[in-house]
């Protein structure tokens, strides 16, 4: 491989290098630009988005644009224009090019017919209209000759070959003279031949001067067709016709629009884009993923490729991993945009959904938000009852900031929109008693890699007797084992201040890649209540699912997606496989000269972590600014403990103290400065040496206040002291003059470049890790804190054997090494042994993406189905007069109801008949004479179509009289269409519901199927498919049957106005079915990842409809296991 690399060279310099010249041409572009007014600058983003148009919207802008200037020519000629309409002259211009197309008299053609619409004039409007059938003309001919390979050349007759195109779709220019059409084609030569000598035509730009070429002969000859005057042609035709006719791609504007963005960018937020930046604004562009160095700009980068892709109007949305990011990156880089005339729009949760404010951030060009706000509002957007309440248009393009956070790390993670459940029972407080009482390896084993837990058979009979029961797998039994397991995870696996923290009464979850909180989210399957039962707080009920999507699928709805993070390169087989993403490298600005030094590895966590605090007590008296990065709030608060007991001044940054993530990371960069923080780590705030007095300028006016004398001196004995003492520190600091403050803010700044001075001297930052992390990229990510931009650094990971990724994978073998060497409190420190431990993330990592790949191969198959019914009910919604389709549901339902009653081809007795009746007239009135005396003679197609228009005649009068009320009432809304539109969208969201939970149901089950040696993917997919179907029917059966069961008797239809929008309760902690994990695993705590849910009480009477079944079953008993294969009772599963 590293011969191939080096014969071939690397793929990735290779694509950095042909950036490059476009970087070039971006650069040249940069000093005329600076000449510029902040008027003429800002006004190229209206000259960009006309160089645009054809190209955003084809053919369309090209009829558009030539109406309008047929309509400019023709209201020369007043009143003439009034006799022609802009439909009349588009369907003359259709035509024209139709015949262009078809190489025919195309202008004698438009000629004749709109002789036929003008009474008198026409060769005067013609005189206006001449330089765009030029155009035309020119366009033509280019087809022919590329169709015939034939150029003007020296090697032939150029005049031949020119004359003979050009006159093939110009017939009136046989009848110029030969001198003049010689004359023409001399003139237009000579220009092209000194362009040619003086190396202007290109590859590129070879088509574009051959256009010119036969323009200029057509201009020349013009004056023989009619008299024209160059004045007038140019006062009719702006230079843009040109560009309106061939269109600009976004590519053709990518250098202009780079370079105005980075002129913008100097001028309003006095930053400039590095060469690199532009590189990777580029390869943003392309939609592909920029790795760039912590550091290194991100935020800016973003810009140039946001303005140019928001130039189409169709909407960029750049993806942020919270509120905060959203809002600082929105209101500082959106300076940029609204210099340039875009507008920026901010997405985050005080929003209310179905709000005008969340509507207007989509309408904006730009809308900076959050994943879980752009998920949510896809799902309520297709949980919606009219086009007013939905918020979303077209996913156009989506920059995703941070892209392996969200791509990767919440990939498995499914937005869920749910609906109240059961009440959770006293079951969860019962198992969580016992589950304490049961012994390690004599009760239950864990299995460390796979984080599961099994019972023995001691265990077994344990909970047995606890329970009082003979056999806990009993039929009637089998609903404790997932109170059983569940316990047993809740006390052994999860524990409090690593996977969740308990606030306000309520468990939450801890995000173990970052440390930061999940408010609401929950574990599924019954995992969260088993925690809640385990802290003794209030056990929530279980949810109802009513929409869901991963991740993984609403970011690959866009049309384009690209993302920026400072770690995707360890991940980029999983980018390409699973989004179409390329990772590309970004070469940093200044080379990067940080030190990241071996791992030490101790015998235990003892030693461990007393060698961590006595290195950060040697560093920090030495005033090098530590950050130490911890996994778990645990771990952060102890270390925070063992530092105080050694009197060391520091910050801890955890999910208990999110609040003062930014003030904390703005001081990590001063001298002497330690930092304990869990993997956030203020991801996407920098961390600057020497201090950022941006960040803490609050501490720098609260410290400033303190220092004055009258305040200084006042005492805080009392409670009552101490709250006089904050009223006089708040008073001083409103009555500080903007001068003061400005003053003091410089004298800040001066004191953190003398101080950064002192850390760079003494080395930087210094990186210490308590912990590997599953994933290298996590830990590149705790590295990638120290030297940015140049600056110095340095990291080191410190480990024991009994951390838990070394205690899974390597502990054994290391352990034998060092208790050979005798080395119980001596660390290891062996490249080798970074190396052999990089091995075991690595398994990890392959482990992980192939579960990540196992849930897309599932998840695909409902994607597919969620496409099919969400675009079903934009149709309903956009288009709402549904009663065509009604109908042709009711014929097709009363002719399934014929086939089901008569399933031979002839009527064999009355029975069927009977029968058929019955059910028919449970929707309308059957007349007598409809059968006959003789049943035999009846044939089975005459009375199916008798049938047919038999009730379709009831339901049309019936809807007729439902106007006919509603017109009386003065109500100008059609009732019928009102009530066939709401009816079906309800059936379709109530089915669709249940169809979720019928496939959640069998894809719990479904790895069971390889017991039998078939694939359950195979499986999944094709009874998947049988229950699409089965849906699909079941919403036409349900939707005829509701309107007919309605209009069957004479009631008053109250017209249906407008739901109003159903607002989802904020931060509702609710649980809901998560997409269950890959088929044919064990169970373990890999397909318990924590869901996203917001609550929304969507069900009429909060009663589900049985789920479609996918085939005909037996009868089946309350009591029986259902045959979904989910293990539950059939009255607890769909029998519900």
């Amino acid at each position: 491989m590293q011969l191939l690399s080096k014969l071939l060279g690397d793929p990735n310099k290779r694509e950095i290098k042909s950036i490059q010249p476009i970087i070039d041409k971006i650069n040249a572009l940069e000093p005329e630009l600076k000449k510029l007014s902040d008027e003429e600058l800002a006004g190229k983003t209206a000259e960009f988005r006309s160089r645009l148009s054809l190209h955003l919207k084809g053919g369309l802008v090209l009829e558009d644009e030539l109406v309008q200037l047929f309509r400019e020519a023709l209201d020369k000629v007043e009143p003439l224009a009034r006799k022609c309409t802009d439909d009349q002259l588009r369907a003359a211009i259709t035509e024209y090019r139709q015949k262009i197309d078809r190489k025919k008299d195309a202008e004698t053609e438009l000629k004749d017919h709109l002789q036929d619409l003008l009474s008198e004039g026409f060769e005067e409007a013609y005189t206006k209209l001449s330089p765009i059938l030029n155009e035309l003309r020119v366009n033509a001919a280019m087809d022919l000759a590329e169709e015939r390979q034939e150029w003007p050349d020296e090697a032939s007759d150029p005049k031949k070959t020119t004359f003979a195109l050009l006159t093939e779709v110009e017939p009136l220019l046989k009848d110029i003279d030969e001198d003049e059409r010689n004359e023409a084609f001399e003139t237009a030569w000579s220009a092209y031949e000194k362009t040619r000598s003086s190396g202007q035509i290109t590859d590129e730009n070879a088509d574009r001067y051959m256009e010119l070429f036969f323009l200029t002969i057509l201009n020349h000859m013009q004056e023989e067709l009619i008299a024209l005057k160059a004045e007038e042609m140019d006062a009719l035709l702006p230079n843009m016709v040109k560009r309106y006719r061939t269109g600009e791609t976004l590519d053709d504007l990518l250098p202009e629009a780079f370079a105005v963005v980075r002129e913008t960018g100097r001028r309003v937020i006095n930053m400039r884009h590095y060469d690199v930046q532009l590189i990777g604004g580029y390869v943003l562009h392309q939609g592909k993923i920029a790795e760039m160095r912590t550091g290194e700009g991100k935020t800016l980068v973003a810009t140039a490729p946001v303005y140019l892709n928001a130039l189409t109007g169709k909407g960029v949305h750049v993806v942020t991993v919270n509120d905060y990011l959203a809002r600082r990156d929105a209101e500082w880089m959106g300076n940029i945009y609204r210099f340039l005339g875009l507008t920026v729009g901010i997405l985050v949760n005080a929003i209310e959904p179905y709000t005008p404010e969340r509507k207007a951030a989509y309408q904006a060009d730009i809308t900076y938000g959050t994943n879980n706000e752009f998920g949510f509002d896809y799902l309520r957007d297709n949980m919606a009852t009219s086009l007013e309440q939905t918020v979303q248009r077209e996913l156009n393009f989506a920059i995703v900031d941070e892209v392996d956070n969200i791509l990767i790390d919440e990939a498995r993670t499914p937005l869920i929109i749910s609906g109240p459940g059961e009440e959770p029972t006293e079951m969860y407080a019962q198992f969580a008693r016992w589950a304490p009482r049961l012994k390690e390896e004599l009760d239950y084993t864990v299995d460390e890699k796979h984080r599961a837990v099994m019972l023995t058979e001691a265990g077994i009979d344990k909970i047995e007797k606890m329970a009082g029961i003979d056999n806990i797998y009993a039929e009637e039994n089998l609903d404790m084992t997932r109170y059983m397991e569940n316990a047993l995870k809740a006390e052994i696996l999860y524990k409090r201040d690593r996977d969740y923290i308990v606030k306000d009464g309520e468990v939450v979850i801890v995000d173990e890649f970052t440390g930061r909180q999940m408010p609401g989210r929950r574990y599924s399957e019954g995992l969260h209540q088993a925690i809640e039962a385990k802290e003794g707080v209030k056990v929530q009920r279980e949810n109802h699912t009513l929409a869901t999507i991963t991740f993984q699928n609403y970011f690959r709805l866009y049309n384009k997606l690209a993302g920026m993070t400072g770690t995707a390169l360890t991940e980029a087989e999983e980018f390409h496989k699973i989004y179409s993403l390329d990772v590309i490298v970004i070469p940093t600005n200044k080379p990067m000269i940080r030190r990241d030094m071996p791992d030490l590895i101790f015998r235990n966590q003892e030693a461990k972590y007393r060698a961590i605090v006595n290195e950060i007590k040697e560093r920090h008296e030495a005033g090098q600014p530590v950050l130490v990065g911890t996994t778990s709030v645990e771990i952060s608060e102890m270390l925070s403990a063992m530092l105080e007991r050694e009197g060391i001044e520091h910050n801890v940054l955890n999910a208990k103290h999110h609040e003062r993530e930014a003030h904390i990371v703005a001081q990590a960069g001063r001298s002497g400065a330690v930092t304990i923080a869990t993997n956030m780590a203020g991801r996407g705030t920098d961390i600057l040496l020497g201090g950022n007095p941006e960040g803490y300028f609050d501490t720098i006016l609260r410290k400033h206040a303190e220092s004055v004398s009258f305040i200084r001196d006042m005492p805080t004995r009392s409670e009552e002291e101490r709250e006089e003492k904050e009223e006089a520190i708040r008073d001083y600091i409103a009555n500080m003059s903007e001068e003061e403050k400005q003053e003091l803010f410089q004298q800040k700044i001066k004191e953190c470049e003398e101080d950064r001075k002192r850390v760079i001297e003494l080395g930087g930052l210094y990186i210490i890790g308590t912990e590997r992390h599953e994933s290298r990229r996590i830990d590149n990510q705790l590295r990638g804190r120290a030297g940015r931009q140049g600056d110095p650094g340095e990291s080191r990971f410190f480990l024991a054997l009994d951390d838990e990724l070394m205690r899974r994978f390597a502990a054994d073998r290391v352990s034998g090494l060092m208790e050979k060497a005798g080395m119980e409190d001596i660390p290891l420190e062996s490249k080798i042994f970074t190396r052999f431990i990089e091995n075991a993330q690595r398994q990890v990592e392959g482990y992980n993406f192939d579960l990540r790949k196992h849930v897309v191969e599932y998840d695909d198959v409902i994607a597919q189905q969620r496409a099919v019914i969400y675009a079903d009910r934009r149709t309903i919604l956009e288009h709402g007069d549904m009663h065509d389709r009604i109908v042709h549901m009711i014929e097709n339902e009363v002719a399934q109801l014929v086939e089901a009653h008569i399933p031979g081809h002839a009527i064999s007795d009355e029975e069927e008949l009977d029968s058929l009746f019955k059910a028919l007239e449970t929707w309308v009135e059957l007349p007598e004479e409809i059968v006959p005396d003789n049943i035999h003679a009846l044939q089975k197609d005459k009375l199916k179509k008798e049938l047919i228009e038999l009730v379709v005649n009831h339901y049309e009068q019936r809807a007729q009289e439902l106007r006919t009320q509603a017109k009386a009432q003065g109500l100008t809304i059609d009732p019928i269409r009102e009530l066939e539109r709401t009816n079906l969208l309800r059936i379709v969201d109530r089915l669709w519901m249940d169809h979720i939970d019928a496939l959640d149901l069998m894809r719990a089950g479904i790895g069971l199927r390889s017991v039998g040696q078939r694939d359950p993917l195979v499986e999944f997919k094709n009874e998947a498919y049988m229950m699409f179907e089965e849906l699909k029917r079941a919403i036409q059966r349900h939707t005829v049957d509701n309107l007919l069961k309605l209009l069957r008797n004479e009631v008053t239809i109250q017209v249906n106005r407008p739901e109003p929008p159903r607002r989802i309760p904020r931060n509702v902690q609710t649980n809901a079915e998560a997409i269950a994990e890959a088929s044919g695993q064990a169970k373990s705590d890999e397909t318990k990842q924590p869901v996203k849910t917001r609550s929304n009480s969507h069900r009429q009477n909060g009663q589900r409809t049985p789920a479609p079944a996918a085939r005909s079953l037996p009868k089946v008993g309350r009591n029986d296991p259902c045959p979904c294969g989910s293990g539950k009772k059939y009255k607890r599963c769909h029998g519900a």
